[in-house]
């Protein structure tokens, strides 16, 4: 197919769209644990309720389930992959009381932010 002026200007709107919808992409790097809070799992997804979703119903299998990771109790937003994954190995490599730290500055509770995230 040859490229008139009109597909031409129909593909720089849809490429156009294509950049602002990937310009508003958030991710998130989140800290999770379990009911007693003595296990933590930091992790990242592009979308904090369906993965909230998928650590209170059980829906993956492997250390969140096995553990019972539940609530997240802290999380960071991010509009790129990049720069989330850059944030998530940062949190991973801090110590335990860092973490806690981190989590305390923002939820001192503890408490379950899925519910004011739905």
């Amino acid at each position: 197919m040859r490229s008139t002026p009109l597909t031409s200007s129909l593909r720089a709107k849809r490429s156009n769209l294509y950049y602002q919808i990937m310009e508003q992409k958030q991710f998130y790097v989140y800290i999770a644990t379990n009911k007693t809070n003595t296990v933590l799992y930091v992790g990242i997804t592009n979308n904090i309720i369906r993965r909230g979703y998928e650590h209170k119903q059980e829906l993956v299998s492997g250390f969140t389930s096995r553990y019972k990771i539940h609530k997240i109790v802290y999380y960071e937003i991010f509009s790129t992959a990049l720069e989330a994954l850059t944030r998530e190995k940062q949190i991973k490599g801090g110590s335990r009381k860092k973490k806690i730290d981190l989590i305390k500055s923002m939820n001192s509770e503890f408490k379950d932010l899925y519910e004011d995230l739905v």
